[in-house]
């Protein structure tokens, strides 16, 4: 509805996990390099936690779309299957068509795995919301870890999910699972008026925006305080702030609008977290499996797209008037 209002090619704050809407923060940007290491070494289980709304979804959509094509990778997300549902997901996805019983898949999945592996190829599987599986199904894709050799494993596994995850590896039915998590990485929020004004502006300028300074100062520090720095979070604060100021032809988004869209939205912090957060802000100072953008992006640590349009005249203008720090390109 806004998106011609303030002349955009897309809408900047969908909360669908687009991956061309990354943010690459250095702690993103970290979590991204070490999955990547993870993989390329055939390291074996990998696990990401974090919050609801944080980007776990967005990022392993990321990974998926700049992995070479030499990789072969299967990305589950529905985790509530059954035993014989989640192997026939496998076979489908890894192409073993005929199979008649759990042993006669097995041996086959041991086989293009092991030839995989001998080819210097990897293979990939990825539960998103994993913290929903079953003790059983944990169980099983432990077993999944047994295809290796003497220095690499054949699969490499990452489960996806939120915290409640980090606390299911704690049953003592999972302790051989838990020995087997080679890289334990956990989601980061953003965690300063800084990381959020960067991700706002970014997002702004990959949907096609031109002009400076949509969101306030004061808006964007409220932001901040209403959003605990959850992605999600802060797309719905900002997606609603534009509905509201395109119906009321406000072409600026300030604190008071900023407020009556998170009072709508439940996200009004109570009144100690809020003056606590007003005084914080005050003193806040190896395989080939990317493709070769992929890699380039992951190493320059920014999103190309916004590293394009953004340009040096509209950043001077949007961070020097408001005494911001300029955004680092």
């Amino acid at each position: 509805m806004y998106k011609d209002f303030y002349r955009l090619k897309n809408y900047p704050f969908n909360i669908t996990p687009d991956p061309r809407f990354i943010v690459f923060t250095p702690s993103y940007n970290e979590l991204l390099a070490r999955i990547y290491y993870g993989i390329e070494m055939a390291k074996g289980l990998i696990v990401l936690t974090g919050e609801v709304g944080t980007g776990k979804t967005t990022a392993l959509r990321w990974i998926l779309r700049r992995f070479d094509s030499t990789v072969l990778a299967a990305y589950i997300f529905n985790p509530n299957l059954s035993i014989d549902e989640f192997y026939y997901q496998l076979s489908q996805m890894f192409g073993i068509v005929s199979w008649s019983n759990k042993a006669s898949l097995l041996v086959q999945l041991g086989k293009l795995l092991e030839k995989r592996h001998r080819s210097g190829l990897r293979t990939v599987l990825i539960v998103d919301e994993a913290h929903e599986l079953s003790n059983e199904l944990l169980e099983e894709i432990r077993l999944l870890l047994n295809f290796e050799s003497d220095n690499a494993k054949y699969l490499q596994i990452i489960l996806a999910g939120q915290p409640e995850l980090r606390e299911k590896f704690k049953h003592p039915g999972l302790r051989q699972l838990r020995q087997r998590v080679v890289l334990n990485c956990q989601i980061p929020v953003l965690v300063n008026i800084e990381e959020i004004e960067r991700y706002i502006l970014e997002r702004l300028v990959i949907a096609g925006y031109d002009q400076p300074n949509m969101f306030t100062p004061d808006a964007i520090d409220f932001i901040f305080q209403c959003s605990e720095g959850i992605p999600r979070q802060i797309n719905n604060l900002c997606d609603n702030a534009m509905l509201t100021a395109f119906e009321r032809n406000e072409p600026k988004i300030g604190r008071d609008l900023i407020e009556e869209v998170a009072m709508d939205l439940f996200l009004i912090p109570d009144k100690e977290a809020l003056m606590a957060n007003d005084r914080a802000a005050e003193i806040v100072n190896s395989a080939r499996i990317l493709t070769t953008d992929g890699y380039n992006t992951l190493i320059e640590g920014e999103n190309p797209l916004s590293k394009t349009l953004l340009n040096e005249e509209i950043q001077s203008e949007m961070f020097s008037t408001n005494g911001h720090k300029e955004l680092e390109s």
